[in-house]
């Protein structure tokens, strides 16, 4: 009788445990469901719309309105006029193209010297007292303000463009870098060291995908900071030489007071704005979190 007891007892603790690993189990399983069309575009593609929608619609009301005069506030569809007249001109991809090029080369080489520099300061102590403040003063140091010194010290061509966009944008990665670092666990660190993942193969393997979240985020500012730099030194330093981009674009627009010329360099400069946040950062993110467990898929 009494081994009968015993028997049953370890059985009903042997239920309860596997009772509770799988209520575990089930916690941590991540219900993985693809969503329809229907709820993408219902999630993702509609909001947005509906807001371009109800900006145009405002526009639109106050140039009704008579809120100004017409050459100060041009309709939306003189803007519409005007891009219809660059792409029938094929001058609108080309405009573009000039821009983000540059853009898209300059953060690429501000990543190159970004990410080391920004290792260097978040792991050395005497590089991080020596430089550190140097890299917060310049990253809240205006862009436009390297224009000048730039042209005097490059001349108007490519390499002025190149020279602002990296003194706007390697600050902002390398501190990105250096906060991402500051939050790493230690014993993500200790850990590494443990496992011999000491200075190089320690910073690639343990350092940088723990600061990964951070590091991240600084290379979205960085990319601001090069965009914002770009335009800074192309509505100054315009040439013909230069070629035309976005910025130059804007300073024709202003020299000619031609303002739906003027509005439409503004809504281009913000649309590949935010196109490349959609296209590349937004992705980057997802997937970093994904990874953590932090977002699920939906």
């Amino acid at each position: 009788m009494a081994s009968t007891e015993t028997t049953t007892g370890g059985v009903a603790k042997t239920d309860d445990l596997a009772g509770l690993e799988a209520g575990l189990d089930a916690l941590e399983t991540v219900q993985v469901r693809r969503a329809s069309v229907r709820e993408v575009l219902g999630r993702k593609v509609l909001p947005p719309l509906v807001a371009v929608a109800l900006v145009l619609l405002v526009w639109q009301l106050l140039v009704w309105a008579r809120v100004t005069d017409e050459y100060k506030l041009p309709p939306p569809a003189a803007v519409w006029d005007s891009l219809s007249t660059m792409w029938l001109e094929g001058t609108l991809l080309d405009v573009l193209w000039t821009s983000v090029s540059r853009a898209l080369l300059g953060f690429v080489m501000a990543l190159a010297i970004g990410t080391p520099l920004g290792l260097l300061v978040a792991r050395v102590r005497f590089v991080r007292a020596a430089i550190g403040p140097i890299l917060s003063g310049l990253q809240s140091l205006p862009s436009v303000a390297w224009v000048a010194p730039a042209v005097l010290w490059l001349g108007l061509n490519d390499s002025m463009m190149y020279a602002v966009i990296l003194l706007g944008a390697v600050p902002s990665i390398a501190n990105g870098l250096v906060s991402g670092v500051d939050q790493v666990p230690p014993l993500y660190l200790r850990a590494g060291r443990t496992l011999g993942a000491t200075g190089l193969r320690g910073a690639w393997h343990i350092v940088m995908p723990a600061a990964l979240p951070g590091y991240l985020a600084g290379l979205k500012q960085g990319w601001a900071f090069s965009w914002r730099s770009l335009m800074a030194a192309e509505i100054i330093a315009s040439s013909p030489e230069l070629g035309l981009g976005l910025g130059q674009l804007l300073e024709n627009g202003r020299n000619n007071i031609d303002m739906p010329g003027i509005f439409l360099a503004i809504l281009l400069i913000l649309i590949v704005g935010i196109a490349i946040d959609l296209l590349v950062f937004s992705p980057l993110e997802r997937a970093v979190l994904r990874r953590r467990g932090l977002l699920v898929r939906s």
